[in-house]
């Protein structure tokens, strides 16, 4: 078996990383695409490997040169590289393709030498690996029966979203055996090129030969074959741009504590990472609805091409959604905005609780910073223990997240209403921020007209987007009765600063109230159940929580660090470590996802711990 390499493109989206280099001479975590490639081929004793190179073809032959590689390279150059497409360096090479079984690879891509073993050692001789579809993916996408054949190639400009769930994306690897080659290949290449011309793909063949009686190639799929309890994996990752580089040097990085801190920084976009299950970002599992979802489709084109309301109309809205009059709310971009404006205009010494929602004190100064810690094993607190600590400190604000985070802590709405009048007697300024709030049993907010206008010296923060399960729209709401806040965040933030898509939801959430309102119900349900689960683990101890997320102690040997590494290489599953927020013990926080979720993390947790 020999393997084919298609190197010629220019790689132009990949700015000046390719101005002087091939393609795939670009470097992820310190080596190159094509070393990292052919070392892996090196494995499987292949009697030669064909490059075909076109752009910066001798610079390419020169660094090759150097990687010591064993196994024999042969060049095809491709003259014409910048006026044509890969059919055409294809084409070139089409003499080595009669010679034997041959693996076709494109340059530039990353993967797991499991993806490569699998294709290799699966016993079909002529196959297309192919991957379930993601939103990650570009290129062309294949359809398929359940006997893997092929029913369909679907390049890009043919890609129908509605039937995307139907797709498969080729890897761009194939194994093509020296007959298929033969018989089918290479001749229609062949004649595909005469009659189209070289300004195409390979794929477009392959095209073609699926609609015979015996088109003799199947698909290979990797979904079959997904990460388990081991350390195998089957990662992938096509490398189109910068960005692309970017996620390949996490998901691909040399050690797995570097991972674990690269995929840490990045605060999402998780949907890039193929298969992983994110228990770290806190979502609402069970809303929004279907329907809710398909009334957004079907706009999205106006929302996509119009401009939003300003912040009158907007601040109109979240009025109206939430039962308060305009001139006490305002609305932001994700509850985050909200915060940051706020904290720059407040004064003197504040209060916080640790460990907490970090977003606030990163706001502040450090030594304006008056800081309460729950002394005991559940970091639990009530309204008595805030008074009674905070009652001697001078501080101008207080700031509580009800319920907290990472602890889910809740302090009732009557406790709450008894710090609110505390603090209206100690001429302190309350923030409550209920981003969670509508999870706890007795969801008691304290946004309610009159509650707002009895007591001026007290805000509201929500993050809606956090609650409602729309993370990607961004939106936060701040009431208050204390209009010159209100007024002075509503002057801060930019007059357009929600997007349409933001706007929309506001506009059309009150007709799926009951939906919320029976989601927030199957929420609970499923919490209860995985809190009990998690109890039943070996080496752990849960924190009751009133929120969307459970805080764990590990009791055993592992740290929270080793976890959440393990957690992320072994099953692909992001958890959040608290190791910044909590300096003694080993504490992690877990999203509360639905069943099926949260019993692949039950599952993971066993293997590890038990």
């Amino acid at each position: 078996m020999q393997a084919i390499i298609l190197a010629a493109g220019m790689g132009k989206r990949l700015k000046n990383l390719t101005q002087y280099n091939t393609k795939c001479m670009v470097k992820v975590n310190g080596v190159t695409l094509i070393e990292r490639m052919l070392k892996q081929l090196e494995r499987h004793h292949l009697s030669r490997v064909v490059i075909v190179v076109g752009y910066k073809g001798q610079k390419l032959i020169d660094y090759i040169s150097t990687l010591n590689v064993q196994t024999p390279v042969a060049y095809v150059n491709n003259p014409i590289y910048d006026k044509t497409n890969n059919i055409y360096s294809l084409f070139l090479a089409r003499e080595y393709l009669c010679r034997e079984d041959t693996l076709l690879l494109e340059s530039d891509l990353i993967f797991d030498d499991s993806v490569l073993d699998s294709l290799i050692e699966d016993p079909r001789d002529t196959l297309a690996l192919v991957d379930k579809y993601e939103s990650w993916m570009d290129g062309t996408c294949l359809k398929l029966d359940e006997d893997d054949k092929i029913k369909n190639f679907v390049p890009g400009n043919r890609f129908k979203f509605n039937e995307r769930n139907e797709y498969y994306k080729t890897v761009n690897i194939y194994k093509f055996s020296k007959h298929f080659s033969e018989t089918k290949y290479v001749p229609f290449l062949d004649a595909y090129s005469k009659a189209l011309g070289n300004n195409e793909y390979y794929e477009q063949v392959l095209r073609v030969i699926s609609i015979l009686d015996d088109p003799e190639i199947k698909a290979k799929r990797l979904d079959t074959v997904r990460m388990g309890g081991g350390r195998e994996r089957y990662f992938w990752y096509e490398i189109d741009d910068i960005q692309d580089l970017d996620i390949a040097s996490s998901m691909f990085a040399l050690d797995d504590y570097e991972k674990l801190e690269l995929i840490q920084k990045r605060y999402g976009g998780y949907w890039r990472y193929p298969h992983m299950l994110d228990f770290c970002y806190l979502v609402n599992p069970y809303f929004p609805p279907t329907k809710l979802i398909d009334e957004f489709k079907s706009n999205a084109e106006k929302l996509l091409t119009q401009y939003p309301s300003g912040m009158f109309v907007n601040s109109l809205l979240a009025a109206k959604n939430f039962g308060v009059e305009q001139k006490n709310i305002v609305i932001g971009n994700g509850a985050a905005e909200l915060i940051k404006s706020l904290m720059y205009m407040l004064t003197g010494k504040i209060g916080i609780v640790r460990p907490t929602f970090e977003e606030y004190p990163n706001r502040y100064d450090k030594s304006d910073t008056v800081v309460f810690t729950s002394q005991n094993k559940n970091f639990s607190y009530n309204a008595d223990d805030l008074i009674n600590y905070f009652s001697d400190k001078n501080i101008s604000t207080l700031i509580v997240i009800n319920p907290d985070n990472p602890s889910g802590n809740y302090i009732p709405k009557s406790d709450i209403m008894r710090l609110i009048d505390w603090a209206r007697d100690k001429k302190i300024f309350l923030v409550i921020d209920e981003s969670f709030i509508d999870f706890a049993d007795e969801n008691d907010t304290l946004i309610e007209q009159k509650i707002i206008d009895d007591n001026k010296n007290f805000c509201v923060i929500k993050s809606i987007s956090k609650s409602f399960g729309v993370a990607g729209i961004r939106l936060g709401i701040m009431v208050s009765g204390n209009e010159k806040i209100i007024d002075a965040v509503k002057s801060d933030v930019a007059i357009w600063n929600i997007n349409s898509f933001a706007e929309f939801y506001m506009q059309i959430y009150e007709k799926y109230k009951k939906d919320y309102i029976k989601a927030l119900e199957n929420f609970r349900i499923e919490r209860s159940r995985f809190y009990s689960e998690l109890q039943k683990i070996s080496g752990v101890r849960t924190i009751p929580s009133a929120a969307n997320y459970i805080m764990i102690e590990l009791t055993g040997d592992i740290s929270s660090k080793e976890l959440t590494k393990i957690l992320l290489t072994d099953f692909n599953i992001f958890v959040k470590d608290l190791s910044s927020k909590i300096q003694t013990g080993n504490y992690v926080r877990v999203s509360v996802r639905d069943t099926a979720d949260n019993d692949k993390l039950l599952d993971a947790l066993k293997q590890v711990l038990n």
